[in-house]
């Protein structure tokens, strides 16, 4: 795959779908820059397994809902590489439970870490991004900020936000060559769906057209893809990775 630029933030990348995000950007010959908030070991052992294999990585502690702590962290990177072609927000929680016990705080909490952490993120890649001309950001939201959720609508509303955020960072970063997309994963597979029981497995694929759970690495493709030049003429779009289950 064909990328200009040359290095790549990844937030919330020490594990899951961020980690396979870095490793399958980090074997396209970008350096990476791994995020963690809380546990260190985590992001070393994902740098040093990219080492290993040839790639370049750095890892960079900071919280992606703190704007301090997020412009710090982008002033480390520039600091350090001189650029940052490409920004893939990917941090973010989940507080589930049914609207009417969700209290103001379980829907706050997760707004700011899904969705104001984005914000920032891509506001800063304007500014970066805007002076270089060159840039593209991709967004992690969800199929549920598509189609919503029982129990989910904070989540839905912070993914949900995402996607209309994105659209608008689109018309704001294309005089400057600066593209914004999103990726939204249906269910993927990971430790959490390991642990489900068979029959509720079985229950999800019914509805799924492909009749399977995706794999971390079919998002980790997408993104890829929309980070680079082969999709250089696409902005402010939504690629849907969820097998068919929301077309």
């Amino acid at each position: 795959m064909k990328f200009q630029g040359s290095n790549v933030l990844i937030t919330g990348s020490s594990k899951g779908i961020g980690a396979q995000i870095a490793q399958t950007l980090a074997s396209y010959g970008l350096k990476v820059w791994i995020n963690y908030r809380s546990k260190p070991e985590l992001a070393d052992t994902l740098k040093n397994d990219i080492e290993s294999k040839g790639g370049k990585a750095a890892v960079i502690k900071f919280d992606a809902s703190v704007e301090e702590e997020f412009v710090a962290a982008l002033k480390v990177i520039l600091e350090s590489d001189g650029t940052l072609s490409y920004l893939v927000n990917n941090a973010g929680i989940t507080i589930d439970k049914l609207a009417l016990r969700m209290s103001v705080t379980d829907f706050e909490d997760v707004i700011n870490a899904n969705l104001k952490s984005c914000f920032i993120g891509c506001r800063e890649a304007l500014k970066i991004m805007g002076k270089q001309r060159f840039g593209s950001v991709v967004n992690i939201a969800s199929i549920i900020g598509e189609r919503g959720n029982m129990g989910q609508t904070n989540y839905a509303a912070s993914k949900g936000g995402m996607i209309a955020m994105s659209k608008s960072f689109a018309y704001e970063g294309a005089a400057r060559n600066i593209r914004f997309n999103c990726v939204t994963p249906g269910f993927i597979k990971s430790d959490m769906t390991d642990e489900l029981k068979p029959e509720i497995v079985e229950g999800y694929i019914k509805n799924i057209p492909l009749a399977r759970f995706g794999e971390a690495s079919d998002v980790a493709q997408a993104v890829a893809f929309l980070l680079s030049e082969h999709s250089s003429y696409i902005t402010g779009e939504v690629l849907k990775v969820n097998g068919g289950l929301y077309m």
